[in-house]
């Protein structure tokens, strides 16, 4: 039978109150944790160290069984002007969680249920193999760099020719994988007709035990290093070996990659035209475990001080389009951080608003409001979906996180990503669009 302090920080944790779970686990024996939680030694796929414990900031059960893509033997090392390659594996490594809570969150997040209170997992993905369109490829490759190394997944659509095309960056939430984020969002069908390169860097489980992307570590949080400079770097990578047009590359994501999409878009706004953020939250919304906990919880107060303007960032732009989707009945990440990404985005800017509201026959009803400039352009949109939870909206059930029942977050972000190109780089740097 558990300790009956076990089960308060099941209670607690289940109540979205982590950080005083944290706390009373860590009052525990560890012997008792040990006899009620007996944990596997975790190992990276690619052979890291066994037992390497890492930050873990997702409660939300496990639901897929997907595997890391592996790298492929074609695959280059460029960062980009000025960057070196040292070939190094995930060169940064990160802290431990309190070993009791990553203990007692690891096994929540392996069942799917709370220790022996007979908890309902969450559902498991189909696990159909994805059917490509004929001339399709979805590739596997790897990238290294500077600051670290990250496998990645290529879609090249079954339309490209070889001309100029958007690309859109993915970067998938916390137990998930670059296949199963891509048969979640479906973002790969949809790329298919405007022609567009989808690109699925992929955390590991070196980095983060639950292969969540660091959102809430500052060596994560700036310009040319850590998390931002990998996937910058693979970004320039593949801009770099295809035909992409330069003012319409995107990133987006989901929980964690949401967290590190906001990230990006702050750091890099000379790389990303617009930003998707799904169920994430701020840049800066978190300095470490215990704040990262809190924002997740309830908001950030730290988001609202934090500048871009100490990470390096350059390319002079006030505001990175954004769109954001976050449900109301999120009890993951609070609906609260939606709204602190669109007033971050926002940077001061005084935008006219207009509110829309909608329903999907059959499903979830949702608000969606749009800031628009003084021409009338909308440069933000902020959705959300009433009823839903922590699950990207309108996705398909072969992945996992998904809501089906929700509006089709993946149409409406590729909608506006390709609605807004990057104002900073001249036309003359465009190739001919694809025919």
């Amino acid at each position: 039978m558990l300790h009956p302090d076990m089960l308060e920080a099941t209670r607690l944790t289940r109540a979205g109150r982590l950080a005083e779970a944290m706390a009373l686990l860590q009052r525990l024996p560890k012997g008792e944790i040990t006899r009620n939680l007996p944990l596997s030694p975790m190992r990276d796929p690619a052979g890291g160290p066994a037992g390497r414990q890492s930050r873990t900031i997702d409660a939300e059960p496990e639901t897929g069984n997907a595997t890391e893509p592996q790298p492929s033997s074609a695959t280059g090392t460029k960062l980009g002007a000025g960057a070196r390659s040292t070939g190094g594996e995930d060169a940064t490594a990160p802290s431990p969680m309190p070993e009791a809570l990553c203990r007692f969150l690891e096994r929540i997040n392996r069942t799917g249920r709370e220790p022996g209170l007979g908890g309902r997992p969450m559902r498991a993905p189909l696990h159909a193999p994805a059917v490509l369109p004929d001339g399709a490829r979805f590739l596997a490759g790897r990238f290294r760099g500077e600051a670290g190394s990250r496998p990645y997944k290529l879609y090249i659509p079954s339309t490209y020719r070889g001309r100029a095309v958007p690309l859109v960056v993915m970067l998938h939430g916390c137990t998930q994988s670059p296949d199963d984020f891509a048969a979640g969002t479906r973002m790969n069908a949809l790329a298919e007709e405007p022609t567009c390169l989808v690109l699925y860097p992929a955390q590991t489980a070196a980095a983060n035990a639950q292969k969540c992307w660091n959102w809430f570590s500052p060596g994560d949080q700036q310009r040319e290093q850590g998390e931002p400079a990998l996937i910058a770097g693979i970004t320039r990578q593949i801009m770099g070996d295809y035909a992409v047009d330069p003012q319409l590359v995107y990133v987006a994501g989901l929980s964690a990659g949401g967290a590190a999409a906001a990230i990006m878009g702050a750091t890099y706004p000379d790389l990303y035209a617009a930003v998707g953020v799904h169920s994430g939250l701020a840049a800066g919304a978190a300095s470490d475990l215990p704040s990262a906990l809190a924002a997740m919880r309830q908001g950030a107060a730290a988001a609202s001080r934090w500048s871009a303007s100490g990470s390096g960032v350059t390319g002079g732009r006030q505001m990175v389009p954004t769109i954001v989707f976050h449900a109301d009945q999120d009890h993951t990440v609070h609906p609260c951080n939606g709204e602190q990404v669109i007033r971050q985005a926002r940077a001061g800017v005084e935008l006219w608003t207009q509110v829309e509201r909608g329903e999907v026959p059959g499903g979830h009803a949702y608000s969606r409001t749009l800031y628009a400039d003084a021409n009338g352009q909308p440069l933000l949109e902020q959705w959300v979906v009433h009823g839903g939870g922590h699950a990207w909206s309108g996705g398909s059930p072969a992945g996992s996180y998904t809501d089906p029942r929700g509006p089709d977050a993946t149409r409406e972000m590729l909608r506006f990503f390709l609605e807004h190109p990057h104002p900073a780089i001249g036309a003359s740097l465009r190739a001919p669009p694809a025919p």
